[in-house]
């Protein structure tokens, strides 16, 4: 009789682990909330980077915060890891989950406890759309400003563990500027809350810790969100310049004239043409690249402001300038920059998006950069990015099914961040680290700013449970990076450190 193979072993290991865990979630969940079988778990095996893929031993839909806290403790007692889920819209496998552990989903957290239009706040569950909150609140003139363009399907949750961005956060900041207090569990099950409704809060800043913290540190259920009183006016440009290098060096006008736009995004020729083709915004497809600037206040603000703006932008060699005639094609002009990735969806079986962030001086080099990468590598790219902080999304386009096209993606988007860090950026802006830019985590950052990095995670979660494997590489895993980055001949940048 031939002896069981090595992947069979595993099969039988895992079964037993899954059926010790489910026993032990039955104990704490009703049954409608627990999912385990094969064709009810693989609709969570990845987040919105779907080239990876891999499904958990069990999927909880708790419904109250007693039951993520039975949760959280029962994984913890059995050793188990776990990986909370919002609405899987993240795109660096932040969500994707742990093969011998349990997604902990809080889709069914999504009530609205309270606007309070006095003090301009919001106290909402984890699990609420992100637009809800704006659209919750639009009757007493507020909103709520974070608005990344995944916002009609996005949760609260997500966005405080990616400290998330959009298009206006240039002017009124990302998540982190705009969530006053959240509550959460840690790892043991213990109830917590960092934060707090007054201007300051006593103690460490841990509120700034957790947010961007890729649900690695607790599993937040509630957030109380600030709201901003929607402007009077709103208008936006659209500016046009028969060159990329020219559009880039019109942000850095735009920034040093003192101007701070409520939007300021940038799009090259091949991505206005997909979102023109999908949306039809009524971009201009005759120019190398476009901008967006926006203006909102009072009418007298928006005019000036406006006006200002157009003669930077002329100065700057903008060959065509349109202003929006009224909100209607604000609106139409803003649908287009929020369709970028469901139209470039539409021109290859997948894509990889890019996050990193650089200075603003040099988003012509980057982009000159990443047009030279499309021959070194055979592939696509398209490029849109919140140009007013530097924070690029390139969308590498190919086919995952194709293993060759899927590597040379992964070596197109790590040169893309690699490149970004030696222009003095940074690998993610608002998309996280997920799986997606663990080994540029190798290169960004030395040994001893890693082990602080840890130091941190193991003083919330000392068992390593709570979405292990991301975000803070480890030491073997950046020697082997670096052993296959020397091997390969790829280190375009062997000043940068790697450890």
């Amino acid at each position: 009789m031939n002896a069981p193979t090595e992947p069979s072993i595993r099969s039988v290991e895992r079964q037993a682990r899954q059926s010790e865990v489910v026993r032990a979630l039955q104990s704490v969940l009703p049954a409608h909330a627990l999912l385990w079988q094969e064709e009810d778990t693989t609709p969570y095996e990845c987040d919105g980077l779907t080239a990876y893929r891999q499904r958990p031993l069990a999927v909880a839909l708790p419904e109250t915060e007693e039951q993520v806290a039975g949760v959280l403790r029962a994984c913890h007692a059995l050793n188990v890891p776990v990986v909370a889920r919002g609405a899987g819209t993240g795109l660096s496998g932040g969500a994707m989950p742990h093969a011998m552990g349990v997604t902990l989903s809080l889709a069914k957290f999504n009530r609205i406890l309270k606007i309070d239009p006095a003090s301009r706040t919001a106290v909402v569950q984890a699990g609420v759309r992100n637009l809800a909150i704006s659209e919750a609140a639009a009757p007493h003139g507020l909103y709520y400003a974070p608005d990344p363009s995944s916002q009609i399907a996005c949760t609260i949750g997500g966005n405080v563990a990616e400290n998330s961005g959009g298009v206006h956060c240039l002017k009124y900041g990302l998540t982190v500027h705009n969530v006053l207090k959240v509550r959460g569990y840690t790892v043991e099950g213990e109830a917590v809350e960092f934060g707090g409704e007054a201007l300051d809060a006593p103690g460490y800043d841990l509120l700034a810790v957790l947010v961007g913290s890729e649900g690695m540190l607790a599993v937040v259920v509630e957030a109380t969100v600030r709201l901003t009183p929607k402007p009077q006016l709103a208008r936006c440009i659209m500016a046009s310049f028969g060159d990329v290098k020219r559009a880039g060096d019109a942000v850095a006008a735009v920034i040093a004239a003192g101007i701070i736009p409520a939007g300021l995004e940038m799009m090259d020729q091949p991505m206005t043409a997909a979102v023109e083709d999908f949306v039809h915004a009524g971009y201009d497809l005759s120019a190398a690249a476009i901008l967006l600037c926006e203006s909102d206040g009072t009418p007298e603000e928006v005019e000036e402001e406006i006006g200002r703006m157009s003669e930077v932008l002329r100065s700057a060699g903008a060959t065509a300038i349109a202003v929006s005639r009224d909100e209607a094609e604000r609106l139409r002009y803003w649908s287009g920059r929020k369709n970028a990735f469901p139209a470039s969806g539409r021109l290859a079986p997948d894509y990889m998006c890019m996050d990193s962030t650089i200075p603003r001086k040099r988003l012509a080099d980057i982009l000159q950069a990443i047009q030279e990468m499309e021959g070194k590598y055979g592939l696509r790219c398209l490029n849109v990015f919140h140009a007013g902080d530097g924070n690029l999304h390139p969308l590498i386009l190919f086919d995952a099914n194709d293993p060759d096209q899927l590597h040379r993606c992964e070596l197109f988007g790590a040169d893309i961040l690699e490149t970004s860090v030696a222009m003095g950026g940074t690998v993610t802006g608002e998309h996280g680290v997920g799986v997606e830019k663990l080994n540029s985590m190798c290169v960004q950052f030395t040994a001893e700013e890693h082990a602080q990095m840890l130091g941190v995670k193991q003083a919330f979660d000392p068992a390593g449970l709570l979405n292990p494997d991301k975000v803070i590489p480890t030491l073997n895993r950046c020697a082997e990076y670096g052993k296959m980055l020397v091997r390969g001949g790829k280190i375009a940048h062997p000043d940068l450190p790697r450890f």
